[in-house]
Order: C-alpha cells, then structure tokens, then sequence
C-alpha cells in the first residue's frame, strides 16, 4: 500500500469483538497515516498495543468540543492525513464521528470510507429477520415517555428496524415494543464476534416469557420485524380494549379531544390516526 494521501480522512472500521476482523487495508491505514481520532483512546491503544501500531493518538468523543472539530479540521487542511475510528465498528454510527466526517464533506475535504465490521448489519444478516430493506434506528431515548414515543413513530415502518440498546434497558425495553407494536418477531443479537456470542429469536412476547428473569449483559443489537397488513387486522381486533382505555381515560377527567386522540394514538400505533379520533368523537357525544 502506498503511503496515506495527504490532507485526507480515513473512515476506518475496527473490531465489535473478534481482532481478527481488522482487514489488512485498515491494519495498513491504521500505520501509514499521520494521526488517528480515536473516540475510545484506551480501546485503540489496546488494538494499536496488539497489532504494533504507533500512529500518534488524539481523542475525539461526544464531549468534544466544537474546537476540536476545527482543530482536526485545520490539520487536515495543512495536508496531513488523519484516521477516524470508534470505540468499535464502523465511525459515524451511533457515535460522535459524524460530526466530524460532516465538517470534513463541509470543507472540502477528501474522505476515504473502509469497509469493515458493523453490529448492525452483522446482527441483519443473521437475525432471520427480512433483508432485502431495513430501517437503521440506533438507541432509543433513555426515558420512558420519550422512548415510547418513538416506537409509536416506528410502528408503521414497513422494514425491519436495528436498534442498539444498554443491557440495563433491554428488559422494559421488549416490554414497551411488545406493548406498542404488538407480538411482532424479535431477535436479539449479544455480544457479537465475541466468546458469548448469541442469538435469541422468536415474537417479542415469547422471548419475555422465555427470558424474563435474565440479567443481560454485554453488548446488545435488537431487531424488531417491520409493521405489515397483519398488525393492523390485529389492532383492529382489539377495539374493546382501546374502548376501555378511552373509557378510563375519560374516568380519570380528561376531557381534550386532541389529548385523548394523541394518548391513544401512542398506545395503539396499529390504529389509523382518523379512526381514532372517530371513536372519540362518538363516545362524547
């Protein structure tokens, strides 16, 4: 390999687990190159220490500052070459490196894009789940308000949906999406590449009761199927309950149409905004 162009960033996908899936082009970047952002410094120093990498590190992570970004951005202007890579898989995803490749593409600056390891389409490509379209989410907000209502958002997404979600969550997260996108299939990928890997598929509400008392740990990527004719026949079945809910809704004193429409719109997704909000009507009159 020739020596790094200069003035250039090098997107340079590492290891999700297994070292042996750095591919000999990002080894080589990894060494040629005139400096490396790291969003992890202690995770590159450990893959620089095995692989006899001694490219200059620099810290790049999501409390960096906007200076930073100027700062790499002007290195790069005066030609030297620079790697950008992420605690693990592929820069830009779900991590702080975006911010960076965009102020790059804004300055004009040459980008070179490795291929290498992603959780995310590791996990698609064993999950069982379709592939022939998916849709990227990342991780859900932390907040139950806010993460509920982000999967309603999801529940008439036709593809299958990536997410990534901390082991400490993932339990009331499988609750929330069986509780707002039905009884859709699942699978979860756990540490992927690694000594414990594993896969775990089946509906949703059959892998809570299944694993419902299990502490999970490591690394978590879930895939949810995409909504289909089948969740709204399915929701559409279950009018008595969104009855009782508006029932007991109206018990509770609230009176706003628009609350009452927007409140049961996020706990039954399956339901067209329009026949909601017809239903409400009815029961007011």
């Amino acid at each position: 390999m020739l020596d790094a162009h200069p003035g250039t960033l090098y997107i340079i996908p590492t290891p999700i687990g297994n070292l042996g899936d750095l591919t000999s082009r990002s080894l080589e970047t990894l060494k040629r190159v005139d400096r490396v952002a790291a969003e992890d410094t202690r995770t590159a120093r450990k893959l620089f220490a095995h692989f006899g990498i001694d490219t200059p590190l620099v810290s790049f992570h999501e409390y960096s500052t906007t200076g930073r970004v100027t700062s790499l951005v002007q290195q790069l202007k005066s030609g030297l070459s620079l790697g950008l890579v992420s605690e693990a898989g592929t820069p830009g995803i779900s991590d702080p490196g975006f911010a960076l490749i965009r102020a790059a593409i804004d300055a004009g600056i040459p980008l070179v894009s490795l291929p290498g390891p992603c959780a995310a389409i590791t996990a698609l490509a064993a999950s069982g789940l379709p592939m022939n379209e998916y849709y990227f989410v990342g991780f859900l907000p932390a907040r139950k308000t806010a993460r509920d209502r982000r999967l309603a958002d999801l529940a008439r997404v036709p593809a299958t949906m990536i997410l990534y979600e901390s082991p400490r969550r993932l339990t009331s997260t499988l609750a929330a999406v069986a509780k707002i996108l039905g009884n859709r299939q699942i699978c979860i990928a756990r540490e992927l590449t690694k000594i414990h890997e594993e896969y775990i598929r089946g509906p949703v509400e059959e892998v809570i009761a299944r694993e419902g008392d299990r502490r999970w740990r490591g690394e978590i990527t879930l895939l949810i199927a995409g909504w289909s004719k089948s969740d709204q026949r399915e929701a559409v079945a279950g009018a008595e309950e969104l009855e009782q809910r508006l029932w007991e809704l109206k018990q509770s004193g609230e009176t706003s149409t628009r609350n009452l429409v927007e409140v049961l719109q996020a706990e039954f997704p399956g339901w067209r905004k329009k026949d909601v909000y017809r239903l409400v009507l009815e029961t007011i009159k």
